[in-house]
């Protein structure tokens, strides 16, 4: 797949209901219809309020939602009908939770951490494949975890997409506040087959901040 062909979307996330609002309301400001969507520090409550902010928002689609493990079938199928969206990324932990999910299989994409702890309950072939976050996967292959393993012994597998965001070379970490492009740099010594149709912007940043660094991302990547 030549990288023309992927999509590198902003994200709307945050620690908390606020810092997604502010995101909403961002990206409605600079008139980006499709973004992608992670709701993992949000509680129930919090994640309702997000819906309703998004509905009432000029935001059309969004391709991917990280999928919390208390969501439901209800929930799965809100997005699919109401933004079009064609991945949700889950945990390992989230095959526990597979069959209220039924239907959706297809749909699920698993997200590795670098824990070194693989639960004998994730099997991708049951689910849709992989979408990597890419900091992860390196942070794995420096700690030496079984995480990166797993994947590489996977290459068969649909490579749906990506999380992408910094990473910290010596404390061997994912960064979600990316402060320098250079935070980038990991992204030359990953293997090209884990890299999907959409990668999206995991991090803190404004989306204006976001903008800027999808264009240095479009040129970076494409050259490597």
């Amino acid at each position: 797949m030549e990288f023309n062909s992927r999509q590198i979307l902003v994200g709307i996330t945050g620690r908390n209901v606020e810092e997604l609002k502010n995101k909403i309301a961002e990206a409605e400001k600079l008139n980006i219809t499709t973004v992608l969507l992670f709701l993992t520090f949000l509680n129930p409550f919090e994640k309702k309020k997000v819906y309703e902010l998004l509905l009432s928002s000029n935001i059309k689609e969004i391709p991917l939602v990280h999928l919390r493990n208390d969501m439901n079938k209800k929930e799965v199928e809100f997005f699919v009908k109401k933004f079009n969206t064609k991945c949700f990324t889950i945990h390992e932990s989230s095959f526990r939770y597979l069959k209220k999910w039924k239907g959706f299989e297809k749909k699920l994409f698993l997200e590795f951490n670098y824990d070194n702890k693989i639960s004998k309950k994730v099997d991708v072939n049951k689910i849709g494949g992989f979408c990597i976050d890419l900091s992860h996967f390196k942070a794995s292959q420096e700690r030496k975890t079984k995480d990166d393993l797993y994947i590489l012994n996977h290459k068969k597998v649909l490579f749906f997409g990506n999380h992408l965001n910094g990473y910290d070379w010596k404390n061997k970490l994912d960064m979600h506040t990316v402060k320098s492009i250079r935070d980038f740099d990991y992204l030359k010594t990953l293997p090209k087959f884990i890299f999907g149709k959409y990668i999206a912007l995991e991090m803190f940043n404004p989306i204006s901040e976001q903008l800027k660094l999808k264009k240095y991302l479009e040129k970076f990547l494409k050259k490597i």
